[in-house]
């Protein structure tokens, strides 16, 4: 059938002033947040649950957007092959670039070698009750449990304990079983299309709350940690963030540069992301945001929802940088002598224990801990040496982990032939272009009102049910793109 799309007679969106936009409010929120933990730490301890709770709110939903996504991607393809040839394609990009990220961290830690020095004897090194548990985990986790782990014991379990990874299985699973089923699975797959519209207008209500959030979880993080956690260990802090900043601008760059795309524009264009993993320190709430941009960029719905999801589970590179960093910095406090062999074997290691942690909590020290178990020659102990400022990388690491798969994205659509690198040049630009065919016609470009983005399909989508209705049931094009 053909689809009744008029898109480009839709009223054209215009700017929102930057007064009005999400980015400017969640920026002024983590400034204040700053100020209350650093004038009244006692407040800004207090103000611990409001930032919890928006986070645990976006967290709510991220399982079932992940779900829907990869599920309606993949039901809606011609074509299964090109899905597994796009998933080899993503993980063989992952592997490469958490190789590159590991190189960066250990080169930037063996020309500056900020350990030396400190002669940290690891026997004597007093573990807290909360780090102990994080290196017992550690240290029995096998570097094979990553691929185990997908595998659920329960169909139910992943979404209540939010385990991206077992999601992207049972997605998967479930979007090639529709996708065989045919014309029978076509009202399955319609109301899959629809759930996934009222998935992002429950996002767009939460979403309005960031601001709030923001300022709950900066005043807390400034209030408990303080600012003086940074001065007997800033050197390291001060490495890292340098250290992660010429990865993005080198090797991330890099790859924009051989797209024709800058990588600077990109940025400046998921702003509003950028300020919500700088107020929250965690990658997770920006996740439906950058999925929302990089399909209104040109990078196709399916594409986008495979890879994303799986990035945010292989694609660590900004952990990567923190892992190789760590690790070494560990060794040299502890005068635990290394050579170049060692350290590739450390990296070796490192790629397969970082998998095994992906979506745990404390994901980062367990994947530390195992790399230094499996290892043998770096004490395990020695994590409670960086375990007091590990609160000061986790926005940066966030930052970089964003970007590493927003990047990603974009070359695996680039190696599938099917990104639109002029529209989303133009789009990173700032430019009002119109939306994708299986876009609503809305301001795109700023996901915060992600309500107006589907109001078009809520008015319409009365007026246009009984159309929907006597469509063929092989039309398996998104039931709410579909806009007048």
């Amino acid at each position: 059938m053909d689809h009744i799309t008029t898109a480009g007679n839709a009223k054209p969106a215009t700017k929102t002033r930057w007064y009005k936009q999400l980015y400017f409010w969640v920026l002024t929120a983590i400034v204040i947040g700053i100020l209350v933990g650093w004038l009244a730490p006692t407040a800004g301890i207090a103000m611990e649950p409001i930032g919890t709770t928006f986070v645990n709110s976006m967290k709510m939903l991220i399982g079932p957007i992940v779900f829907l996504t990869i599920v309606g991607g993949i039901a809606s393809v011609a074509d299964l092959k090109k899905v597994g040839m796009t998933g080899l394609k993503a993980l063989t990009y992952f592997q490469i670039g958490t190789i590159c990220a590991m190189v960066f961290g250990l080169v930037a830690i063996n020309l500056f070698r900020l350990g030396d020095g400190v002669n940290a004897d690891a026997s004597s090194i007093k573990t807290s009750d909360s780090a102990a548990k994080l290196i017992d985990a550690g240290q029995h986790q096998e570097w094979w449990q990553f691929l185990t782990h997908i595998i659920p014991n329960s169909i139910v379990g992943p979404f209540v304990e939010g385990d991206i990874l077992q999601i992207i299985f049972i997605a998967v699973v479930f979007g090639i079983a529709l996708n065989a089923m045919g014309k029978v699975g076509a009202p399955v797959l319609d109301g899959i299309q629809r759930l996934t519209g009222v998935m992002f207008k429950i996002l767009s209500f939460i979403m309005k709350a960031a601001p709030l959030g923001a300022f709950g979880a900066m005043a807390f993080a400034v209030g408990k940690y303080g600012v003086s956690s940074l001065t007997s260990m800033g050197g390291l802090i001060a490495l890292f963030y340098v250290t992660s900043i010429l990865f993005i601008v080198v090797v991330l760059g890099a790859v924009m540069a051989f797209l024709k795309l800058n990588i600077f524009s990109m940025m400046r264009h998921l702003k509003e992301e950028y300020m919500l993993i700088l107020g929250t320190s965690t990658a997770e709430p920006a996740l439906p945001g950058l999925m929302r941009k990089l399909e209104h960029a040109g990078v196709k719905k399916e594409t986008v929802g495979l890879v994303v999801p799986t990035g945010y589970s292989f694609n660590l590179d900004g952990a990567a940088i923190y892992l190789s960093l760590a690790a070494l910095y560990i060794a040299q406090a502890t005068n635990t002598d290394l050579s170049i062999g060692q350290q590739l074997g450390l990296l070796a290691v490192m790629l397969l224990t970082s998998k095994g942690a992906a979506g745990v909590a404390g994901g980062g020290f367990i994947a530390l801990t195992a790399t230094l178990t499996t290892i043998g020659t770096i004490p395990a102990a020695g994590i409670m040496l960086i375990f007091g400022i590990d609160k000061f990388m986790s926005e940066c690491r966030a930052i970089v982990n964003f970007t590493g798969n927003a990047v990603a994205t974009l070359f695996i659509a680039w190696w599938d032939r099917t990104l639109d690198a002029d529209r989303a040049r133009r789009v990173f630009a700032g430019e009002i272009v119109e939306p994708m065919p299986t876009e609503d016609p809305a301001h795109t470009d700023d996901v915060a009102d992600l309500d107006e983005d589907l109001a078009e399909y809520g008015h319409h989508a009365a007026k246009h049910q009984a159309e929907a209705n006597a469509t063929s049931t092989t039309d398996r094009r998104p039931a709410y793109s579909e806009t007048v």
